[in-house]
């Protein structure tokens, strides 16, 4: 045993007994210096001096020497107890009392465990209450589900109650009827009594008969007898309640299987007698309607237009001779027959009738008011069109152009010293850009023509003359590049006579400005040029109605999506407006100009880009804003729809001719370069495709598989690598994704900034495809004098050159009478006894041809050779 006791206690107690306690610091509120024992296994025990020792506090000496002093004070005498040995001094163990910092963690503790407490108890109180509440409310809705269920029986009671008193009504009043037709029997039988007539005794003896069997029926005082209920079952009415028939038992109680009356049905029977009380038939007129009839409609529509079954329309079919079924269609003309066979007027409709409702009506003279002019600037490559621009906003384009030429179509609006607008579209000038230059056209006002003084008129200069001519738009020509020393702009005025422009200084009426974009030579003089042919032309809009324009440019952005440039020509676009854009539609989620600043609306001839289409447009839809987004839509998937019939028409047609096809592909040997193309606007997808079908002829053509906006993607890259095609892309990136696909399937990415350089090299690799030209060159010709036979050699001819050279390895020619009679090659040339390589005039030699025997003497030997030229395009 291993115990512990106190000297203190062992004073008072005997040791020796089980009233031994174990070591306890309880005790008086403060432990003195004192000596306990402790007990160990085996009877071993060791004695152990316990002291109070105090907290030190460094710093103070004489508090340090005190302190000392008081913890090396003998310890106070114990009480009168039996001396116990005392324990060597190397043996003796301190225990420590608690210190301050130690008691006030104690009793923080305790407040902690008090509040934790004090918290439990309002947590469980406040349970109590909330549990106590979700019960009254339970309670309350058990009420309230008892009270409604309870209101639908008494009310089931009413109306059953109703229906009670109804049927036995009915059966009062058919009571009444019943007894009014006995009496009017009667009445009928006692005027035949009165008319004399030859029945007369025998109807005298008939109600003798019926008087017996009354007097049978009565008893002896003379009142009528019961007569036993008949087997027979009385008839009821329809609406009164019926008995349970048969012993009621517990089963047929809880059986749940009897059918009851409705409390419909019963609604219905009254609707019904009130109508036959009121004298209403159950046939109601038929209502005639105004049935819209399109191009297809299918049986069940047509029958839903018209309010009438389905199944009906199926049988009339039927009559007619033709089998259908509710999903089938039927033209226009055999849904006009059934529509007017039932009575209903037809109106006969288009499915491109929905074109018709986005036309917007013209505007009234007094709801005009004056808008910017638009103004297009074209001409030749290289002119200076985009740098005159430039000049004009006072900004720097032409430097941020790849290749130093515009690839885009750019729309900027500018601002004149006299707060007078002016609205200009920059095109290319590239031979591959005609469309852009077209469209350009298209929705301009005026076109300012610039023409370099050093070059003159040029092919595309040429080119924007006709597109403004097609588009019937006045033409200012601006004579650039006039800091340039010798230039002569009389020369460019004389040139464009050639093409029907006759200047100013000429006596016609095309103004003509010179100027200089480097040195902004003649800029505002070209300024008051464009407002002059402006108020000419008295350019006026509706800014106050829906908006229409044209999409300039389109492109797929990576962080906004389809991005649409768009020239509002009429009318005012507004954030939110839902508008069709071709076969696309979207709302305005966003307006940014030409300067990057987010606008809230555009008026009439300002250009900004528009956020928020569904898909890329293609450049020149025009543009319309629409009251709905289901008009929107129907527009739009008619557009689709009339694209995909388009496109499966061609489809269709070619595969009607199919193996023809492929027959003429083999006999022309027609070889095809393909290309997968992706651009960054549409306008460059257009050049590109056109550039490349310049380039194609009878033998070799590039045929453009995709022609897309947007990054390259992994979808581009799957199909490249199924028709073995290079990937073009036109100031466009890969993916990455797409980059290691490209680089897994063996797909080649070519990028490119100037169309130039796309150009150059297609007509390169399409020049490869091209065979090569073979062509003959004559070398000379020889005579065969004589034939020798020479053995394992066979015959050789001895001949003398008698014009040129001939060569060993060369082609050779044998003519008899002036008719080639054999084509080949020499294997054989010696002269004397020596093989030689080439023979000269008038020396004599012996030939021998390969696998050719047949030669005589007279014969003439012409031999040339052949030299292959690669072709280009």
């Amino acid at each position: 045993k291993v115990r512990m006791s106190d000297t203190k206690d062992s004073g008072n107690k005997p040791s020796g007994g089980s009233d031994r306690r174990p070591l306890s610091l309880k005790g008086s509120g403060s432990v003195g210096a004192g000596t306990v024992r402790q007990s160990f296994s085996h009877g071993r025990s060791k004695p152990v001096v316990v002291e109070k020792r105090r907290k030190r506090i460094l710093g103070k000496k004489d508090a340090a020497k005190k302190t000392v002093e008081k913890t090396e004070a003998p310890a106070a005498p114990a009480p009168q107890a039996a001396p116990e040995p005392q324990a060597p001094e190397e043996e003796k163990t301190v225990l420590r009392t608690l210190t301050e910092t130690e008691r006030e963690a104690r009793a923080k503790a305790l407040e902690e465990a008090k509040a934790r407490e004090v918290i439990e108890k309002k947590e469980a109180k406040e349970r109590a209450i909330r549990e106590a509440e979700e019960e009254e409310r339970r309670a309350a809705e058990r009420e309230a589900e008892a009270a409604r269920r309870a209101e639908e029986d008494a009310k089931r009671t009413e109306e059953e109650k109703e229906a009670a008193r109804e049927a036995e009504a009915r059966a009062k009043r058919e009571a009444e009827e019943e007894a009014a037709r006995i009496e009017a029997a009667k009445a009928e039988a006692s005027a035949a009594a009165a008319e004399p007539n030859e029945a007369a005794p025998r109807r005298k003896v008939v109600s003798e008969v019926k008087d017996k069997d009354k007097d049978k029926d009565k008893d002896a005082g003379g009142r009528v007898k019961k007569k036993p209920v008949s087997e027979k079952p009385v008839s009821r009415s329809r609406n009164a309640p019926r008995r349970r028939s048969g012993k009621l038992t517990i089963a047929r109680a809880l059986d749940d299987n009897e059918r009851q009356r409705s409390l419909a049905s019963v609604r219905r029977a009254r609707e019904r007698e009130k109508r036959q009380a009121q004298g209403l038939g159950t046939d109601q007129k038929q209502v005639v309607r105004e049935v819209v009839v399109p191009d297809e409609i299918s049986v069940r529509d047509l029958s839903d237009r018209m309010a009438i079954r389905a199944v009906d329309v199926v049988k009339v079919l039927m009559k007619q001779g033709q089998m259908a079924t509710v999903n089938d269609m039927l033209d226009p003309d055999t849904a006009q027959l059934i529509a007017e066979e039932y009575g209903h007027t037809v109106k006969r409709v288009a499915e491109s009738d929905v074109e018709d409702a986005i036309v917007q009506a013209e505007d009234r003279e007094e709801d005009l008011l004056p808008r910017a002019p638009v103004v297009t600037v074209m001409g030749h490559v290289d002119h200076g069109k985009t740098s005159l621009l430039d000049a004009i906003r006072k900004s720097d384009v032409a430097e941020g152009e790849a290749g130093g030429i515009t690839q885009h179509i750019g729309a900027y609006q500018v601002t004149m010293p006299s707060h007078q607008k002016i609205t200009f579209l920059d095109t290319p000038g590239h031979a591959a850009f005609t469309q852009m230059r077209a469209r350009g056209a298209k929705v301009t006002d005026i076109v300012v023509l610039v023409v370099a003084a050093d070059d003159g008129v040029m092919p595309q200069t040429v080119e924007a003359i006709n597109h403004a001519k097609a588009a019937e738009v006045p033409i200012i020509v601006a004579i650039n590049k006039m800091d340039k020393p010798g230039v002569d702009p009389m020369r460019v005025k004389q040139e464009l006579l050639q093409y029907e422009l006759i200047v100013e200084d000429m006596g016609g009426e095309v103004q003509t400005v010179e100027v200089s974009a480097k040195t902004k030579m003649g800029i505002d003089t070209l300024e008051e040029a464009i407002l002059l042919q402006a108020e000419i032309l008295e350019l006026k809009a509706n800014p106050n109605r829906t908006a229409a324009g044209s999409v300039v440019e389109a492109k797929l952005d990576k962080g906004r999506g389809p991005v649409a440039t768009i020239l509002v020509q009429n009318g005012t676009l507004k954030t939110g407006d839902i508008f069709v854009a071709g076969a696309e539609w979207g709302k305005v989620r966003a307006l940014i100009n030409d300067r990057g600043e987010t606008v809230n609306e555009a008026g009439p001839a300002v250009p900004v880009e528009v956020l928020g289409l569904n898909g890329t447009p293609m450049a020149g839809d025009d543009i319309v804003v629409v009251e709905s987004e289901a008009r929107a839509r129907e527009v739009t998937e008619y557009r689709q729809r009339k694209d995909r019939d388009a496109k499966s028409a061609l489809a269709g047609g070619s595969r009607a001719s199919l193996d023809q096809m492929f027959s003429k592909m083999k006999e022309a040997n027609i070889k095809e370069v393909p290309l997968v193309i992706k651009a960054d606007v549409q306008g460059s997808v257009e050049a590109i495709i056109g550039a490349l079908d310049k380039l194609s002829t009878d033998e070799v053509r590039a045929k453009a598989v995709q022609g897309a906006v947007g990054g390259i993607s992994e979808s581009d890259i799957l199909l490249a690598a199924s028709v073995s095609a290079p990937v073009i892309g036109f100031n466009v990136r890969a993916s990455g994704p797409a980059r290691a696909l490209a680089e897994k399937e063996g797909v080649e990415i070519r990028y490119y900034s100037v169309i130039y350089d796309l150009v150059d090299d297609v007509k390169a690799a399409m020049s490869g495809l091209l065979d090569p030209t073979l062509r003959e060159n004559f070398l000379g010709n020889a005579e065969i004098l004589e034939v020798f036979n020479i053995t394992k050699v066979g015959r050789v001819a001895g001949c003398r050159i008698t014009e040129g050279v001939v060569r060993r390895g060369a082609k050779v020619r044998l003519i008899r009478d002036s008719v080639v009679i054999h084509e080949g090659t020499l294997s054989t040339l010696k002269r004397f006894k020596d093989e030689v390589k080439e023979v000269q005039t008038g020396q004599e030699c012996g030939m021998a041809f390969e696998n050719y025997q047949d030669i005589q003497p007279g014969d003439v030997i012409e031999c040339f050779e052949v030299e292959t030229i690669e072709r280009t395009l």
